[in-house]
């Protein structure tokens, strides 16, 4: 959820360098090295003990099953963990493995952003589980998967494909079958690392066989900045309730919303007639329903997650990626973008899933273009569609953009919508020639 305040780069070197606590003092000797960004994957397959044969996957869930006795059957009975346990660093080498651009490279030379979602996916997913650590069992017993992206928050900071990447993360709040995670992006520049982005993650803990909730190990806290960090974690919790209590599939607009439309609608209305029902767009407009974009995709199993689900990561690249190109057509430039947020994952998608992405822009002002995206799924047997996410991106455009108008009554809820995500953005952000984030 959004914030009331935008945290956008307050990724300051002292703010953003993990403080010693995290990243001392840990018994574990796999924690004092840092992960290769291909390790990430191979880590969680071993975790949970998933092949990498699309054909085996029958018999390693059936294998999960065995694993139920490991379960608590309360919180209670699980040791507390500190924030240094899950603490990971992972190196993506760019600059120092040519090789792997390729699959990170742009048409523009710039590193596409959809793949740094993939990557921030896989990553929260393996912090959840260094904090879940279990020593006396290979695997672990838990099915951990990402509930909610609460927040991405883009710096102003160059992000060149031949320049090494690091990310960092942890366990930040833990309630008794979710969790936070904090996680950091930074590039090389200038032989130091320098902050990208600040991302929150929402993951949850679910049985070995991914069918019912399980308890996670509880937070301990070792100095002020660590309760600080819990005390976030928990007003962000505040915050969604909050938010969603809010939400206007709810709840009837404000005063000042309703206000809002109606001018809007008058803006809209021929002058030269008496009607409501004559309608003109002003200057510099454009109709809602004239900007969007749709996409299918085949969910095919190449893009199955440890648990034989399509990977969230996948489905947030396509959703980001088709949001990218609304933005673009509509703005007539090239975007960057700004903030993701609020991308709660309300259904997993099965291998086999047709994926439908309907794209629009439901809000703009100067530079800005508000998009969101719809995700639904049908089976090839069942034509039925489910919504399985909606995905909201901030973007910033070269030049001026036109304003949006709705039409229609839904139209307009869409417009309040990305308003209230717009909005709460304290302070704009100066668009600058290195701020080089894409597709």
């Amino acid at each position: 959820m959004r914030r009331a305040a935008l945290r956008l780069c307050t990724l300051s070197k002292g703010l953003l360098a993990p403080s010693r606590g995290l990243t001392q003092g840990s018994q574990n000797p796999e924690k004092q090295r840092v992960f290769h960004i291909h390790e990430v994957r191979d880590k969680l397959r071993e975790i949970v003990g998933a092949s990498t044969n699309w054909r085996d996957h029958m018999k390693a869930m059936e294998e999960r099953k065995l694993l139920h006795s490991f379960l608590a059957t309360s919180q209670k009975g699980l040791p507390p963990r500190r924030m240094k346990d899950s603490y990971i660093e992972v190196l993506l080498p760019l600059g120092s493995q040519p090789e792997l651009r390729e699959k990170y490279l742009t048409v523009q030379n710039t590193v596409r952003f959809g793949r740094i979602l993939e990557d921030l996916d896989s990553l929260g997913v393996l912090i959840c589980y260094m904090h879940n650590k279990i020593h006396s069992a290979k695997m672990s017993p838990l099915s951990i998967v990402t509930a909610l992206v609460d927040r991405i928050d883009m710096c102003k900071k160059s992000l060149s494909p031949e320049q090494d990447i690091k990310f960092s993360g942890h366990v930040s709040w833990v309630g008794k079958t979710s969790m936070e995670v904090k996680m950091h992006m930074f590039q090389l520049h200038d032989n130091e690392f320098s902050p990208v982005l600040d991302a929150t993650f929402v993951m949850v803990a679910r049985d070995s066989e991914n069918k019912g909730p399980a308890f996670v190990n509880p937070l301990t806290l070792e100095s002020p900045e660590e309760e600080e960090i819990f005390r976030q974690g928990e007003l962000n919790k505040g915050t969604r309730v909050a938010f969603t209590s809010m939400s206007l599939l709810k709840m009837a607009p404000t005063a000042e919303e309703r206000a809002t439309i109606h001018e809007m609608f008058l803006n809209t209305l021929d002058p030269k007639t008496i009607s409501f029902r004559s309608r003109v767009l002003p200057p510099n407009a454009v109709w809602m329903e004239n900007s969007k974009l749709k996409s299918l995709d085949i969910c095919h199993p190449q893009e199955r997650n440890i648990f034989n689900r399509i990977f969230g990561g996948f489905l947030m690249r396509r959703a980001y990626e088709l949001g990218w190109a609304t933005a673009c057509n509509f703005g007539g430039s090239r975007p960057f973008i700004v903030t993701v947020d609020d991308i709660m994952f309300q259904k997993p998608v099965e291998v086999g899933s047709l994926l439908f992405l309907s794209s629009q822009v439901c809000f703009t002002q100067g530079n800005y273009i508000q998009v969101r995206v719809h995700s639904e799924v049908a089976s090839l047997q069942d034509k039925e569609h489910m919504t399985t996410n909606v995905f909201h991106f901030t973007f910033m455009s070269e030049k001026e953009v036109p304003l949006v108008f709705p039409r229609t009554y839904g139209e307009s809820m869409l417009y309040l919508d990305g308003q209230r995500h717009f909005t709460s953005m304290s302070a704009p952000v100066t668009l600058k020639k290195d701020y080089l984030i894409e597709p």
